[in-house]
């Protein structure tokens, strides 16, 4: 670095004055030791001359000096103006000499950057590292300063693992006093985390825990796997991610009593191990609710707690029963009230009982909310996530609500809420400062599946359009059997409100290598979404297209030929879906629901009524390391004015709904005509029960076994006329097969391969004993 040859430079001024100052009689600023006779000597000079300055005025350097014509200086007086000069930080030398009654100044100038450039990095690009560095092109050079970019550009590296990088800031000498700043990087190799132990658990085993960590072993695919590095500051992230996971599930006295991680160098992979102390599980005792304000019943309040007794307590439980309570005294034109829990511990029971104390809180009121750090997102997508605005009462558990909402955006790498006080002490203001992140994606994609083949997908996707909190998604898909493309537009705060309102524009063909015919949609289907109820949410949706059946051979059943055409559809629909995973008391356990319908006639060529439902569970057993799941689905699409049901209408059930059969494997066919095309059915219903396992193999693998059961059918035409007026049998008849699964969770996307062994079909049915599903992006 040239900050070295910096102060010897400065040094070698300093020993010239003091050799100067010896000739005159006088004293040489900057010497650490010299003799105390000499120390009081002062000296004198008429004028102060400037050398070797040619960006820097001449003035600055005497403003700085601060050396009156005349004035009697000692040698502290002197020093202390060497030292005002160097503090400039413009010059790479400055020496002070004597001459006579003049005080020669020689300055060498800091040299213009002319140019910065990055070089031996390749594992983060330049522009990446680019935006770390503080240095500017065709500024001065500032030595401290690209010591300060070299140690940015070595966090960057270390904060993805490679501890051993390291920056060196050089420069290149040019003409005209510029130089080249380049910053020369050995990244070095990727630090690992061989293995991840846990000490002091009892209830849980190291590989459930390992789930719940944000770190991750490095397994067979440590090349691509990023989290397995070893990143120190997001082992703090582990600690609380930890404590949050014991806690939800009752371990009140749960801690993380120390981290420890040690490096192997033959190995160069770190060993981290938690030591933790779990304590017991507890569950809820009595609830109950008091209150000292006058004109508030307690009971109306306790009801909407939804805690009942012997439940595990569950910090979000709480959180969420005095959401409820807050929020029902808001309807009631209430301000300030606060349900504040009161826990009391039963330890011969291990239960908590818990009362809700309904008191009125404190008067302050919110005075502002700042924003800052949102370079390209607007202000009022973030504003619009807090259910607060200026004026009024503050609620810290609101507050705390809005920040956990602003995060959940994904817009921001990191979104702090805080608040202060305002210009009175009834005043708050609330302080947002958030960081940017990229919100747009570019992905090139291939897929393979035993359904639709090999298929290349292209897309683009941004979910924060113009800083606007807007959706915007275009994709490309081509396959074997199907070729697809859409572009779709949301609006998440329609009107200001809590309305999501979208708009796809879809394009759709198939070419089933299953069947003698080819399909063709085209359309557009608006809707809007918003929620009803805590874990409700309600879809409204119109869909216009133009569907037509083409291609259908001569061989096909009368039925398929009597669909061949253009139609147009206008369908009116609503759906409802309930969804408690996540915001359920059962932390192990969700159900979700969901039931919609879609009237079609309003214009068009089709006139019918489309039914759906779905209902689901998902629960996990033996202390979560088994996951069991049940899903019932079924439709039905009823003709409104006597039409038949056009094949583009009716229901096939796919690989995914019903393993052991191929697509357009099941379901009613006209066997007299030569090709035996499925049909279709105007009803379908089908159930499955699915459970997933460890299969005791390291779980940065990544691998899970699963069983699995499925029962369903599809049944039901309008036109059963078929080849030769013979009729076709659309009844119900139940088909069903059992099997095997490996899931995969890998970098490059989900892989899922199913062995099925069908236990009841017909002959007529195509079955299929294995299937394999693999979606990735490149």
């Amino acid at each position: 670095m040239q900050t070295g040859n910096g102060r010897f430079a400065r040094g070698v001024g300093l020993a010239a004055l003091m050799r100067s100052a010896s000739m005159f009689g006088c004293l040489a600023v900057g010497l650490a030791v010299v003799p105390t006779v000499v120390q009081a000597q002062t000296f004198q000079f008429n004028q102060v001359a400037v050398r070797g300055n040619d960006r820097v005025a001449t003035g600055t350097v005497l403003g700085a000096l601060a050396i009156q014509p005349g004035q009697a200086l000692s040698a502290g007086d002197l020093n202390a103006a060497y030292q005002r000069v160097v503090g400039l930080g413009l010059f790479e030398t400055v020496a002070l000499e004597p001459q006579g009654g003049t005080l020669i100044v020689t300055v060498a100038e800091w040299p213009t950057v002319q140019r910065i450039s990055i070089e031996g990095n390749s594992r983060i690009g330049d522009e990446e590292l680019a935006d770390l560095i503080g240095s500017v092109p065709n500024r001065v050079y500032n030595p401290s300063q690209a010591e300060a970019d070299a140690r940015a550009i070595a966090a960057a590296y270390e904060q993805r693992g490679r501890l051993a990088a390291t920056v060196v800031p050089r420069i290149i000498r040019r003409d005209a006093n510029q130089v080249d700043l380049v910053f020369e990087v050995a990244e070095g190799r990727v630090v690992e985390i061989e293995r991840l132990s846990f000490v002091g658990n009892r209830a849980y085993s190291d590989r459930r825990l390992r789930r719940a960590l944000a770190t991750k072993q490095a397994g067979i695919l440590r090349q691509l796997v990023q989290r397995d590095t070893f990143v120190a500051d997001r082992l703090d992230l582990d600690r609380q991610l930890l404590t949050d996971f014991y806690q939800s599930r009752g371990y009140i006295d749960f801690r993380v009593e120390s981290v420890t991680n040690e490096f192997s160098r033959e190995r160069s992979a770190f060993f981290v191990q938690f030591n933790v102390q779990e304590g017991q599980s507890w569950e809820f005792g009595r609830v109950t609710a008091s209150t000292n304000v006058a004109g508030v019943n307690a009971q109306d309040y306790l009801a909407v707690a939804q805690i009942r007794p012997g439940e595990t307590y569950s910090p979000r439980a709480v959180d969420n029963a005095v959401a409820r309570m807050e929020r029902l005294a808001t309807q009631r034109g209430l301000t300030f009230i606060r349900a504040t829990p009161q826990i009391e511990r039963d330890g011969r029971n291990l239960r908590l009982d818990m009362n809700f104390l309904i008191e009125r809180g404190p008067r302050i009121f919110v005075e502002r909310i700042d924003i800052e750090g949102n370079q390209s997102t607007l202000d009022r997508v973030i504003r619009r996530q807090f259910r607060t605005v200026e004026g009024d009462p503050f609620n810290p558990r609101e507050i705390r609500a809005a920040s956990e909402r602003i995060r959940a955006l994904g817009y921001f790498a990191d979104a702090q809420v805080e608040t202060r006080e305002g210009t009175s002490p009834d005043r708050v203001i609330v302080d947002v400062d958030v960081e940017e992140q990229p919100t747009g994606s570019l992905s090139f994609g291939g897929s393979y599946s035993t359904d639709s083949g090999v298929g290349v997908n292209v897309g683009f996707s941004e979910r924060n359009f113009l800083g606007r909190g807007q959706f915007l998604a275009v994709n490309v898909a081509t396959g074997t059997d199907a070729n697809s493309a859409s572009l779709t537009f949301g609006e998440p705060a329609f009107l200001g409100r809590d309305l999501n309102a979208r708009i796809e524009l879809f394009y759709r063909t198939t070419d089933f290598d299953q069947a003698d015919y080819n399909t063709r949609s085209v359309g557009i289907s608006p809707s809007l979404s918003f929620p009803i109820s805590e874990n409700g949410r309600l879809t409204l949706s119109y869909r216009l297209a133009e569907d037509k059946i083409f291609d259908v051979t001569a061989s096909s059943s009368p039925i398929l030929q009597r669909d061949d055409g253009t139609a147009i559809t206008s369908a009116l629909g609503y759906s409802y879906t309930y969804d408690n995973r996540r915001s359920g008391l059962d932390i192990n356990s969700g159900v979700v629901l969901r039931f919609g319908q879609d009237f079609a006639g309003l214009g068009g060529d089709i006139t019918n009524v489309e039914t759906t439902a779905l209902a689901g569970y998902q629960t996990q057993v033996y202390n979560e390391e088994i996951t069991l799941r049940a899903t019932i689905e079924g439709g039905a699409v009823n003709s409104l004015d006597g039409q038949n049901t056009r094949i583009t209408d009716r229901y096939f059930l796919s690989s995914r709904q019903m393993r052991g059969f191929e697509p357009l494997g099941l379901g009613p066919r006209d066997l007299a005509a030569p090709n035996q095309d499925a049909l279709g059915g105007n009803y379908y219903a089908v159930a499955r029960l699915e459970a997933e396992f460890p299969l005791g193999l390291p779980e940065e693998y990544g691998l899970r076994g699963g069983l699995f059961f499925d029962a369903g059918s599809v049944w039901g035409l309008d036109d059963t006329s078929g080849f030769d007026g013979v009729e076709v049998d659309d009844s119900f008849k139940l088909r069903s097969a059992v099997g095997i699964s490996l899931l995969w969770d890998s970098p490059l996307g989900p892989l899922r391969f199913n062995w099925a062994e069908t236990l009841q079909a017909e002959e007529f049915d195509n079955t299929r004993s294995f299937n394999v599903t693999l979606s990735t992006e490149f």
